[in-house]
This record gives structure tokens, sequence and C-alpha cells, in this order.
């Protein structure tokens, strides 16, 4: 089979399994197969309503079309007339991507396991496994994707520009000054290049994604430049690499320095992935308490568990797009930047890193990078999975039942530090954006009060149940069972007892267990691709995220609905 129709059957088979798991399509069973429409395909029914699907064929015998699977079905789907070409585009754009990713050389799920950091980062082909539509990035061409894709792994140097200081908002963590930070990020003969063209006193220097300044920043801002409110300042010598999220980059030159994360002005996956400067005043100082709450909580320390923290952001303004637009305009979030603490420096001998995502990721000859862990530290599996659960589900549990403090948990969030092959802790990243305070009394310092989301009592341990159980172990489970490790009743009753061992070691949050019980017989069904299915420009409404979730019945809990 070729490429083209190999990633067509494998998104095709996707859009089954996880439009029937949102309950959007209802297959029905025909013997040994489901049917639905004209598509008939072999399936492996798993707890959550997990649908692995395989084998998919048409009524006519012909190959099967992710473009056409869409189309036919669009009114099912919910997406309006006016939104599908933009859905199909971004349909194409993950197709595209995936094909390409199959002409990689062959890296297996057993490479995988000792590769670095960055080579796993590069090397993952799936993207977010509950979205069909996850590499959309519309707005890159050909050279564009081949130059700044994760997949890629090409090198990548930031453009540099100097914005005047009166129309910039730059924000530093208490434990740094931004002129330091800059000191340690670009050197000191890179600053004397840069101050002979615009006066540090007058400027603030900002790295821009080299797309953005070719295709928004010198364009959409020309009238800043041509008043030097804006100074071109050209590239560095630091080789960045891009990540998973795509606008932020791993200094590969010098692996100690931060991250960067860049405004990037296409659309990808419900969202156009600008950063605004209003954002950005406050980004250091939330990161600031989360680091703190993380590392004076004595649970937290006892797991291991560590917050990434963005340390400092800048941002431009730009008053005519700002006089023009309300708050939550694109136009005003097309310029800005944040640094974010690198991992590197704070791993002990014989730990490497990797990213969550990896766990879940499925090599071309079906093999997973977790199954190929399990095997190569030598631990029993359920072990092995136990040693997972305890570093990543139970910070975010503990985390919740203490403060109501909740993160985004997705793999390309997380970084896992593994020694021998097991996971020991996790380091969570991405604070500012994605994280939320669900209770009206956990204290805050007035510039993180931005963070506090109101949202009702049942729906918030959705911060676990969805993106945990539902967005994470739901898929990590059939890995382990296809592989003949673990089935799904030993998967979820290692997660049952983590969590009650938990609980028994810290009785002093039992009102809290009580009133947020994770073992409740069944919990909402969150909906992600009903989001971006209603919407693929902005999939929810940022000032009222609670708001936009869509919900279709419940899932049983297999916490205590043991599988089968």
């Amino acid at each position: 089979m070729d490429s083209w129709a190999t990633v067509n059957q494998a998104l095709v088979r996707k859009a089954l399994a996880e439009f029937t798991h949102e309950r959007i399509l209802e297959p029905v069973a025909d013997g040994k197969r489901f049917v639905f429409g004209r598509y008939s395909f072999a399936a492996q029914r798993y707890p959550l309503n997990h649908w692995d699907v395989s084998d998919v064929v048409r009524d006519d015998g012909e190959p099967v079309d992710a473009l056409e699977f869409v189309t036919e079905f669009h009114e099912q789907l919910g997406i309006g007339r006016e939104m599908l070409p933009v859905y199909l585009e971004e349909i194409s754009s993950t197709l595209a991507s995936a094909a390409y990713k199959l002409s990689k050389p062959d890296l297996t799920a057993t490479d995988l396991v000792t590769a670095d950091f960055q080579t796993i980062e590069a090397g993952m082909t799936e993207g977010h496994p509950c979205f069909v539509a996850n590499n959309g990035r519309l707005g890159f061409g050909l050279t564009d994707y081949l130059a700044y894709a994760p997949e890629t792994g090409a090198g990548v140097q930031l453009t540099w520009i100097a914005t005047r200081r009166d129309r910039t908002t730059v924000s530093c963590s208490s434990s740094v000054a931004f002129d330091e930070l800059m000191r340690s990020e670009l050197g000191d003969d890179t600053l004397a290049r840069f101050a002979a063209v615009a006066d540090p006193a007058e400027y603030v220097y900002l790295p821009v994604h080299p797309w953005q300044w070719d295709n928004k920043t010198s364009i959409t801002f020309a009238a800043d430049i041509a008043q030097r409110h804006i100074i071109h300042l050209g590239s560095t010598d630091d080789v960045y690499q891009p990540q998973q999220s795509i606008r932020t980059f791993f200094n590969r030159s010098e692996p100690s320095r931060c991250y960067v994360k860049t405004a990037l002005s296409v659309l990808n996956m419900g969202f156009m992935r600008g950063l605004s400067p209003t954002y950005m005043a406050a980004t250091p100082a939330i990161n600031d308490w989360v680091h703190s709450v993380v590392s004076n909580d004595l649970v937290l320390k006892r797991y291991g568990f560590t917050v990434l923290r963005e340390i400092a952001a800048a941002g431009y303004h730009n008053r005519y797009y700002e006089n023009a637009t309300d708050k939550t305009s694109p136009y005003r979030k097309m310029l800005s930047a944040l640094w974010r603490e690198s991992p590197v420096p704070s791993l002990e001998p014989g730990e490497r890193l990797a990213t969550m995502a990896s766990l879940l990721h499925v090599d071309r000859h079906g093999a997973s990078v977790a199954a190929a862990l399990v095997r190569a530290s030598g631990l029993a599996p359920a072990d092995w999975l136990r040693a997972y659960v305890d570093a990543y589900l139970i910070p975010l549990l503990h985390s919740f039942y203490a403060y109501e403090l909740v993160f985004m948990p997705h793999g390309e969030n997380l970084i896992l530090v593994l020694r021998d092959a097991i996971p020991i802790r996790v380091i969570m990243k991405d604070i500012a954006e994605e994280i939320a305070v669900l209770s009206p009394s956990t204290p805050l310092p007035p510039e993180a009060e931005r963070v506090r989301a109101d949202v009702p009592d049942d729906e918030k341990l959705l911060s676990i149940f969805t993106d945990v159980f539902d967005c994470i172990f739901r898929f990590l489970s059939p890995l382990l069972d296809r592989e003949g490790l673990l089935t799904p009743a030993e998967f979820w009753s290692v997660v049952a007892s983590s969590i009650r061992d938990y609980q028994a070691a810290t009785p002093e949050l039992a009102e809290a267990f009580a009133k947020y019980d994770v073992f409740a017989p069944s919990f909402a069904l969150s909906c992600l691709n009903r989001l971006q299915l209603r919407n693929n420009q902005q999939m929810v409404d940022l000032t009222d995220v609670a708001g936009s979730l869509q919900f279709v019945g419940t899932l049983d809990n297999p916490l205590i609905h043991p599988p089968s």
C-alpha cells in the first residue's frame, strides 16, 4: 500500500473511532464487523467507549479517502457549509504531514527507547490522540513546512527585532532581571552587535518566529517599522529545534538555555497560535506562584513533580490594531515571546528526557514506545505502570485536591524523566496559558487572579476524568493490551491502587476526596472534536472556557467498573 493510501486508511480509522467515541456516529454491528454508511470495519471495544478500529473498507471496493469521508458525512459531523472547506484543508494538511513522516527513515519504538530528547521530539507521528484534524498549520507552505514543522527536526535560527520600550510590555520572574536574562541567552558579543543598531535604553530585544517575520510582522506592521518603532536585527548563532507545540523552540546549541515560545499566526487545532502581550504581562508572576506551590508542597516533592517556569515575557503593542479591535482579536497577538526554563540543568546522572507524548507513539510496524519501555525496564508490566501512574497522575490529583489547581496535562505538555526506561518523575510545562484555579478560596497574588475560573462543582474533576482518563489512559491501556503486557482490568486496577494508596497516605484531604469522588460511578463525556467541528477558527471562548464545553451523556468510570 502506498503512503497516501496508508495515511488515508489511518485517518479514517481514527475518525471512525473518535467520532463514535463522542457519539457523533453510531456504527451498527454486522457479525464480527461494524458498519457505518458504506464503510465496514473491525473494532475491538475498550473501557471509556474506546474503539480500536482496523481494516476499514468501502462497499464499492474503492480505497478509503479521508476528505471524501468528511465531506460525505459533514452534516452528521455538524460541520457548517462555510467551515467545511477550512476543515478539509486541515484534514489535507494532517494527511500530508502523515505522508511526510512515512518518508523519513524508519525509527522503531525500540530505537526511541534509547534516543535522545530531541530525536524523540521529532520522531512523533500522531499529534493529539483525540483530535482528528490535528496537524492543520494553515498558513504554512511547503518550504515553511520543511523548515519549521516539528517532525522534520530542522534547525532554526530565530529572527530578532528591537521594539520601542514605550510600546513593549516586559515582565520577569522575581528570580531574574530581564537584562540578566538577555545576557545569559544572547551573550556579550551578540548584545553588542544589537546595541550598535538599536540603543538598549530605548529598545527591547525580542525573538520572532522567522515565518512570522516574513509573513506577518514585516507587512502587517510596516507602519511601525517605517517609524522605527520596530527594527530588524537579524539572527543569532544559536540553532533551535521546533517542538510539537510548533511555536516553541528548544535551544540545540546551548541546551541549558531557555526554550523560546513565539507568536505564530497560523491556524492549528482550533486556534490561531498567537501570544497576547497583555496576557504576557502576568505570565512570570503566575509561574512564580505555581512554582512556589509545587516546590513547597511536601506531597508533590515526594513524587518529584516539578514545573518549568516561564521566567520572562515581552510583547509589542501595535496601537493601530489595538484601537481597531477587541481584546480577543488575533491582531493583538502577533508579536510576543516568552522564555521558559530548560529541563536539562535539572537532570541527575543516569536520567534522560522524553516527551510524554511518546508513550502513545506507535511505529510503522505497530509497536508502541510504552510497551518497548516496559520491556527495556525489566520490571513486571504492572510495576512499570505503577511507577508511571505515581509520577504522572498522583501529582495532578494532589494539586487538585489540595488547591483546586488544575493543569493541561496532555502528552506534549509533560516531560518524562526516565531512568533505566522507568518513569521516575514528570516535569510540567506550558503553565500560564493552561492552568486554572477552580476554588474561590485558594489564595492568589493579585497579578495571577486571571487564572481563577468559575466552574460548577460537578465539572471540576473532569480535569482528571477527561484530560487524563479519557485523553491519555484510554489510549495507553489498549497499547499495552495489544502487546500482551496488561489487560484492561489489570491496567485500571493499577490506577485504582495508586489512587487509593495516595488517599490513604493523605488523610488530611479526606473531605475533598469525598466532595470530589474520583471513584464516582460515571462522569460526563466532554467532546473535544465536537468543539473543533463546531468552530475550527476558535474552539472555545477563552473568556469562558468552561461554558464552551460540549457534553454528551456519560462514561462508566473504569476504576469501579472493572473491564472483563
